[in-house]
């Protein structure tokens, strides 16, 4: 894993050129280092009990480990579940979000350098019927981590419980509101909205905003005004530019053309269309 680091940071503009991920890199490299670290200090506890008993802890691997990554941060989602799996010595199948594939599949081919052992990474391109149902179905994966839409996570769930009913990490998208007190400060909220919404172009899926925007719940009084007329002209400044150009504050994506393309290939393979 350490190799493999190294290798992202030797191949870094290479991995930048297929995702317009810079900023995830270098917490990229971070993170698999932190994981290699860990490799070597697994640890438990053995409860003791009474009675002429021996007993012990037993440490191995859960085996093959099933992963659904999603489109908004391709190379950290990439990182958060495969390294901690191979940390572990498990085996990972990952698939990737039909948008994003390159930088995972640049990414593998680099771990084969690092001299990962064959099989041990595998990953499967492709959309989320097909590609990630069979995953989530399939009785020789012995555990899942999926991150992703609260709708398709209750899919993936009914898939895992349905086969080999095989354990299951959900990582679902959040919504909550903004709330500003009429004691706040409005700089600061205003601030903490936009950074909210418009972090990573939009697509930053928790508590904090998401795509869909965020919502912001104001107390009524002279500090609401403010802020509104804060958050209006500070949104202003945003901008729409290529994933190449510095000046650009945020860039678009294509979820929506993407969702209709696959609608209109099942309702041209059904005979819908």
């Amino acid at each position: 894993m350490l190799r493999f680091a190294d290798l992202v940071e030797k191949h870094a503009d290479d991995i930048t050129a297929l995702e317009a991920a810079a900023d995830e890199i270098p917490l990229f490299i971070r993170l698999f280092r932190y994981y290699a670290g860990w490799a070597d200090k697994i640890h438990g506890l053995t409860i003791q009990v009474d009675g002429p008993h021996q007993v012990h802890t037993l440490h191995e691997p859960i085996g093959v480990v099933g992963q659904i990554i999603p489109w908004n941060f391709p190379l950290l989602m990439f990182a958060w579940k495969v390294g901690p799996a191979l940390a572990c010595r498990n085996t990972v199948v990952l698939k990737t979000a039909e948008q994003t594939p390159l930088s995972a599949l640049y990414v593998s081919k680099l771990f084969h350098e690092a001299r990962l052992p064959p099989s041990v990474l595998n990953i499967v391109s492709g959309y989320g019927p097909t590609a990630g149902g069979a995953l989530a179905s399939h009785m020789d994966v012995d555990k899942l981590a999926f991150t992703g839409s609260t709708e398709i996570g209750k899919v993936v769930l009914g898939l895992a419980a349905t086969s080999n009913l095989k354990p299951v990490t959900l990582e679902l998208g959040g919504k909550s509101p903004f709330i500003v007190c009429e004691d706040a400060n409005v700089d600061e909220a205003v601030d903490l909205a936009h950074n909210a919404l418009f972090y990573n172009q939009l697509t930053y899926t928790s508590a904090r905003g998401d795509q869909q925007g965020l919502r912001v719940v104001a107390m009524e009084s002279e500090g609401c005004s403010v802020y509104f007329g804060s958050a209006r002209d500070e949104g202003g400044v945003y901008r729409k530019g290529k994933p190449s150009d510095p000046l650009g504050s945020f860039q678009r994506t294509y979820e929506r053309k993407k969702e209709a393309i696959w609608d209109l290939r099942q309702g041209v393979s059904s005979g819908d269309l």
